[in-house]
């Protein structure tokens, strides 16, 4: 755990600050008009004070002849500030509720945007809950934080220098007395909120997110949690992390209390010292009844602003620490980056290439590539083999761009894939994986995914390609059927052919099949191959597959081997090499076939 020191403090209220005003900027007219209004509400309450000190002088001075006139004078402004008072106040509370709805919206999709693009291996390390739990937090964090800074802490502001600077014109004791008590308190309330709280607050943030990975990770995978009847086990794993928030957060919360409990004492001392200069001024003479009512009324509007400030303060630590880690998403970089006015790729037939490769993943000290050079041509249908970790997938995810190489290039139709946008260059890629994940949406949705304009008829056909459409028609809402979180509803195979239509309907140059009849039964595998004969006619296909027998039929088998392609011919041709690496892998399949 990282340790908080003052300088991050300060630091991370700078920039959770600065992106909060940076924000503001988009909504001047808005943000103008909060601040407007509520300082003239503010001015009015200040000023009610005033006039009930001259409406209780009007009282006593009546004394035998009952003189209605100052006194209704002073009733009339009273009324009048009231509804300044309740007009200016709505009117800012009114604006300001469409200027932080913009920005949350804005935030949110925007931080979702980023997110979105940044590299697989980012999302290979990070838990979706917690990134969710980050992203909303962070958003409900804006308002509360809106809300603190324009509608609480201004008004308070405005309150303590407009009361301070009224007092002290008549007073100056007064204005001494009332200025530096304020002074104490706030310096009290702020000094301890920033270098108390906050960082123990920080700290039960980062447990808080840490209790939303855990439950999202255990509802991701509960198929598999049920499979080993280990629902007792994840409960205990978000029992542990939930004692840790708890821990933490009592810390939290108790400090609040102590911090709570301190600012009442101080504001207590003013109080009280104040009533006692307002007694010294009236026994010298030099303040009426009315005028010592003025002060205590005075008092006991700064006083609510004075108690509200702890809390102010408090909940506006609280939601920087919430908004931190938005910010944090928000300025961090996507590593994989398009240069400025990236070109779209130039459609064409699908070559591939590899010029002189080198690449190695950041936490590698050695390259998994050095010096990489093949050439695919466009139309030809190719196998990938290997043992694990010899660099199969990793040719896929270069041509995809997912990662960047050190060194060398890779092209596609002569095109650097580091040159052109990566979204148009992706759009030139179908891929069947090996798990076919699919969103919570309609089958003909999922289906559309690579052309979500695509007509009903379109999508119809693509699923009749891949031997889709039989299994689809059986169901009761047909191609409106919702599949569940991850496809979850159908089986397998279903999700697969689902996968394979949605690639026929793509129709893209390149195609990638990563292990796409991996543990089907029999007669979805039949379907699925028979799919895929069709899906890969007059494209460029990548086949990685472990199951050597579904080779056979393609062009060109690349052989990899600790990153380096260590054979290169038709399957054919490698089977009559002796002592390859190919002909080996298959021996040993069909011997472990045979055995079985």
């Amino acid at each position: 755990m990282s340790v908080t020191t003052p300088a991050n403090r300060t630091g991370a209220i700078r920039r959770t600050l600065a992106f909060t005003f940076a924000n503001w900027r988009d909504e001047r007219p808005l943000a103008f008009a909060v601040a407007g209004c509520i300082t003239l509400a503010t001015l009015a309450d200040i000023l009610i004070p005033f006039y009930a000190g001259r409406l209780v002088d009007a009282l006593a001075a009546s004394g035998g002849e009952r003189d209605l006139t100052p006194a209704l004078q002073a009733l009339g402004a009273m009324a009048g500030l009231g509804v300044v008072f309740v007009i200016a106040r709505h009117c800012a509370w009114a604006s300001v509720v469409p200027m932080t709805l913009r920005i949350m919206t804005h935030v949110g999709q925007g931080t979702f945007g980023r997110v979105q693009h940044f590299s697989a291996s980012w999302h290979a390390n990070s838990f979706s809950g917690s990134v969710v739990r980050q992203i909303t937090r962070g958003m409900w964090a804006l308002d509360l934080l809106h809300d603190i800074l324009l509608l609480a802490l201004l008004p308070s502001a405005v309150v303590l220098v407009g009361t301070v600077a009224l007092l002290g014109v008549q007073w100056p004791v007064m204005g001494a007395a009332m200025g530096f008590g304020a002074l104490v308190y706030v310096a009290t309330t702020v000094l301890l909120s920033t270098r108390w709280v906050a960082p123990i607050s920080r700290v039960s943030n980062r447990l808080d997110t840490r209790v939303g990975g855990v439950i999202a990770d255990a509802l991701a995978c509960n198929g598999v949690v049920k499979a080993f009847g280990a629902e007792e086990r994840e409960e205990a794993r978000l029992g542990d992390a939930l004692a840790d928030w708890s821990a933490g957060t009592r810390r939290t919360w108790m400090r609040g209390t102590w911090l709570g409990t301190l600012q009442t004492v101080v504001l207590w001392a003013i109080r009280i010292g104040i009533a006692g200069v307002a007694v010294v001024l009236w026994w010298r003479g030099q303040a009426s009844p009315g005028d010592v009512t003025y002060i205590l009324t005075t008092y006991f509007v700064l006083h609510g602003y004075l108690r509200d400030i702890g809390m102010h303060v408090s909940n506006l630590q609280r939601s920087v620490n919430e908004l931190e880690e938005l910010v944090d998403l928000h300025d961090e970089r996507p590593e994989i980056r398009d240069v400025p006015n990236a070109p779209a790729i130039l459609p064409g037939p699908g070559e591939i290439r590899f010029e002189d490769v080198r690449f190695h993943y950041g936490a590698h000290a050695q390259p998994l590539y050095d010096g990489l050079s093949v050439t695919i041509p466009a139309g030809q249908r190719v196998g990938l083999v290997g043992p694990s970790g010899s660099g199969k997938t990793t040719f896929v995810k270069l041509i995809q761009r997912l990662h960047d190489v050190a060194g060398g290039r890779v092209s596609v139709d002569g095109q650097d894939v580091a040159a052109v946008a990566q979204v148009s260059l992706r759009r030139q890629i179908a891929v069947v994986p090996q798990e076919s994940i699919l969103f919570h949406r309609t089958l003909a949705e999922n289906i559309a995914y690579g052309r979500p304009e695509a007509s009903r008829a379109e999508i119809e056909a693509a699923a009749r390609l891949a031997h889709a459409d039989a299994f689809i028609e059986r169901m009761q809402d047909g191609y409106g059927t919702l599949v569940g979180e991850r496809g979850v509803k159908l089986s397998g195979g279903e999700r697969q052919r689902i996968a394979l239509a949605r690639a026929f309907l793509a129709d893209t140059p390149i195609l990638v099949l990563d292990e796409a009849t991996s543990a089907l039964d029999s007669q979805s595998e039949r379907l699925i191959q028979a799919a895929t004969e069709r899906l890969m006619a007059g494209r460029t296909a990548l086949v990685i597959a472990h199951r050597l027998s579904t080779m056979r039929s393609l062009d060109r088998i690349l052989v990899f081997d600790r990153g380096r392609i260590v054979e290169d011919g038709a399957p054919g041709e490698l089977m009559l090499r002796t002592g390859g690496l190919y002909r080996a892998l298959v021996e040993q399949q069909s011997a472990g076939m045979i055995g079985g």
